[in-house]
């Protein structure tokens, strides 16, 4: 049994919580919000998992400290947008625990991963990062569930999986901290395409095309960033891809959908309620593809569709008109 310290109190902070309550641990939840935190512990609901009932070992708080007291490790689910500004709040609690990154994104204004945006507030953080295919809607109620966690740390390895691992999960483990996280930021992007695939009526031949040259985009940029060409086949790559891309449980999915159906940004942002992590992240993945010279044309173009106006029919027919190719040409 272990103490487990969760910052965030959203469905995968919750889904998480409640995976870890099952196998025999006990959880303390962070929120932000004292209205979500009262609901949780007086309740034993989560507004974002209505099926679900909250175990007995979890309990929510909105102080930092008492969260991560006596905590064998932390978990840190918060948007990527907040992961600077919310860990500056807690990190002076953390000492030697294991920070373990379960949110997919980057910091805009840097460019930066979430494991350099830890490192740079605490230089000998020890950081481990849990990804791959798995809906919180799923997890919560214990679907089999494959998911790998990376690490320099064997230590932190071994410690999630044979902490996480049971006959509802299935844990693997890498070293290739950067491949396994920019797998799992970048591949919202494609199901955000995907979705806006699924508005505008388009159907299966599209989607295994996108899903295939996305998964190309994904491994030419995140090989170019630092990480190794097999964790993007894998699961925080290939894996997460397929169950973004196809799955209406994706927050990411349903938002292209809208924008396909002709919604506005901030229309699909109210419709969808929750942080939609591809949003925030067109603009960086574009923005490293360029600092890199990186070709990545399905994000070149859904960036225009976003931020130049593009109408997602004449977005399709732009990548469908480029010039020839071999298939595995760079450029």
């Amino acid at each position: 049994m272990k103490n487990v310290a969760i910052i965030g109190s959203g469905s995968w902070g919750v889904a998480l919580a409640t995976h870890l309550a099952r196998n025999g641990n006990n959880v303390r939840l962070w929120s932000f919000n004292k209205d979500e935190r009262d609901l949780i512990n007086n309740e034993k609901k989560c507004k974002f998992l209505p099926d679900i009932k909250i175990e007995k070992n979890i309990i929510c708080s909105t102080n930092f400290e008492k969260v991560i007291d006596g905590a064998d490790f932390i978990m840190h689910v918060t948007p990527s947008k907040y992961t600077r500004e919310t860990f500056k709040q807690y990190k002076q609690y953390v000492g030697n625990k294991p920070v373990i990154i379960c949110s997919k994104g980057f910091e805009k204004d840097t460019l930066k991963t979430l494991d350099e945006v830890l490192q740079d507030e605490m230089p000998n953080v020890r950081v481990g990062v849990l990804t791959g295919p798995s809906h919180a809607e799923e997890v919560a109620i214990s679907i089999p569930t494959v998911m790998v966690v990376a690490s320099k740390d064997e230590e932190i390895l071994k410690l999630i999986q044979d902490t996480f691992m049971s006959e509802e999960m299935r844990i693997y483990t890498s070293n290739d901290v950067k491949g396994v996280e920019l797998g799992g930021a970048l591949k919202n992007i494609i199901a955000f395409c995907a979705g806006i695939a699924a508005g505008i009526g388009l159907g299966d031949n599209t989607f295994a095309a996108l899903i295939t040259r996305g998964l190309m985009e994904i491994s030419r940029l995140g090989i170019k960033l630092g990480g190794k060409q097999e964790t993007f086949y894998g699961l925080s790559g290939l894996g997460d891809l397929i169950v973004t891309c196809l799955s209406e449980h994706s927050r990411n999915r349903r938002a292209g959908k809208l924008i396909g159906q002709g919604k506005t940004l901030e229309e699909a942002k109210k419709e969808v309620g929750m942080v939609i992590e591809s949003i925030d992240n067109i603009d960086v993945a574009y923005e490293l593809g360029k600092k890199n010279d990186v070709y990545i044309p399905i994000i070149e173009t859904v960036y225009k569709v976003i931020y130049e106006g593009l109408k997602p029919e004449e977005a399709v027919k732009d990548l469908m008109t480029r010039k020839k190719k071999e298939e595995y040409e760079e450029y």
